[in-house]
């Protein structure tokens, strides 16, 4: 691949730079010359190499605005706003028609939060400059800040108009489209872009993108399609489809696309766990297996890798192999509200009840508040005949679920248990109240109470009222 005549100049000035400060000999270059080579030191994220460039070529230049304007970029760089001020000010007096002091103003009040007086700014700067796009981009971003997403989307919007190729732009604009739940019109600017760009492989997959959001699945398929078409190693738009193929159930064309993105770079664990779950869902089971077995193997911290193993064996009734894998991830994480319910609901399909209950009370302990597990971990309890556990884990529930029925008529029925029918009748009041129908849950859960001819009385009683 040949350079061209700007990529060659610039290499050799760069390397008679760096030969200058090996050799302590001092050559010289123009000031255009060093700008770009302190910029390319700012940008590979070496300042000292550019803070010496900068003093060589000030001391080269001294006059030179362009060089002056790089060192307010490097003051702006190091937060020493006041000096980088006056320098500008300094500048504005001789130069006042110069777009990049009033860029580098409105640089110094964004890292002050003055976002207004930054546009104000930029929209001066845009009476001078040649380089529209680049100060539309400033604008979108000071409006981003102050999380003016309109004006944000109208600025980026303008950019592109300038310049169809600034993929930063194309990002920010619809991102704002999305921010503000404008999918459908953000489908319609990208189209027009399209019209325009045909050939951006960004738009495209932003386009599926937003078709996929809005569950427009074979739009989305069409237009990452023509992404992998315009740029055939786009991971991200591979992944992409295969995600849409899913949610078509097409799940051969899932697989492929997936493996796609396998062959473009180190399989991943999300890509070998829906090739498992694609494998799954067509009858295969020996292949899902294996494919769960390379996602746990590949990450052993993921957790839907563990939980898809094991809810797969859970699937074939085969509790054991289940309770073998939900295991060995506790060992790995045993912090996992996921992994404990998993444990709990396999000890409990095994009639290991104590197990059954340690694994709810420590998903409850690691955040999982979900209904289900409240009322099946004090199913369990009642089952134990641990009543006054059951009591107090339904009452710490309320705190989640205060107006629940099926609470409600378990402390009913749990507080007839325990003889203290004053609580028992007003739980039993709420659930009621709350849902007469479900009395049931008394005769199916408490059928000692149930056989109650006071407790019948009293649903009886409340029926009629």
């Amino acid at each position: 691949m040949q350079l061209s005549n700007e990529e060659e100049d610039y290499n050799l000035s760069l390397s008679k730079f760096e030969s200058m400060l090996k050799t302590n000999k001092v050559l010289f270059f123009d000031s255009e010359e060093f700008e770009e080579i302190i910029l390319h030191y700012l940008d590979i994220g070496k300042a000292n190499l550019a803070k010496k460039a900068l003093k060589l070529a000030l001391d080269q230049h001294p006059k030179s605005t362009g060089l002056k304007l790089v060192q307010v970029e490097m003051l702006v760089y190091d937060d020493k706003l006041e000096i980088a001020e006056k320098l500008l000010n300094e500048l504005y007096a001789i130069e006042p028609n110069n777009e990049e002091i009033y860029i580098q103003k409105a640089n110094i009040c964004s890292k002050r939060d003055q976002h207004e007086k930054a546009v104000e700014l930029l929209k001066i700067a845009l009476q001078f400059t040649d380089d529209y796009a680049d100060v539309y981009n400033l604008i979108g971003m000071e409006y981003l800040f102050m999380d003016n997403l309109e004006m944000a989307k109208d600025s980026f919007i303008k950019c592109l108009e300038e310049d169809l190729e600034d993929q930063s732009a194309l990002y920010n604009v619809v991102y704002c489209f999305e921010f503000l739940d404008q999918n459908q019109e953000a489908i319609v600017y990208l189209n027009d872009y399209i019209n325009k760009n045909p050939y951006s492989e960004i738009a495209w997959h932003q386009l599926g993108r937003l078709h996929y959001g809005v569950k427009e699945y074979e739009n989305a398929i069409r237009a990452f399609d023509y992404a992998t078409l315009i740029d055939d190693e786009f991971l991200g738009a591979f992944m992409e489809k295969a995600k849409a193929y899913e949610r078509l159930k097409k799940y051969h064309e899932a697989i492929e696309s997936y493996n796609r993105t396998i062959e473009l770079d180190d399989a991943t664990s999300y890509a070998l766990l829906r090739i498992g779950k694609c494998y799954e869902k067509l009858g295969n089971l020996v292949k899902a297996l294996q494919y769960y077995n390379q996602t746990v193997h590949e990450d052993p911290l993921l957790d839907k890798g563990w939980i898809a193993i094991t809810d797969f064996h859970m699937r074939q009734k085969n509790f054991q192999k289940a309770l073998f894998f939900v295991n060995k991830a506790l060992a790995i994480d045993n912090q996992n509200r996921l992994y404990w319910k998993r444990y709990a609901t396999i000890n409990k399909q095994m009639n290991f009840f104590e197990e059954a209950e340690f694994g709810y009370r420590k998903a409850v302990e690691f955040g999982d508040y979900a209904l289900d597990t409240w009322l099946f971990w004090v199913d369990i309890l009642q089952f134990l005949g641990e009543f006054d556990s059951a009591i107090q884990t339904l009452l710490q529930a309320t705190e989640y679920f205060p107006e629940e029925n099926e609470i409600e008529y378990r402390l009913a029925g749990l507080y007839f248990m325990t003889q203290d029918t004053t609580k028992a009748k007003f739980h039993l009041s709420n659930g009621l109240r709350l849902n007469f129908e479900n009395y049931i849950l008394i005769e199916d859960l408490f059928p000692v109470v149930w056989s109650k001819k006071t407790v019948k009385n009293y649903i009886e009683k409340h029926r009629k009222q």
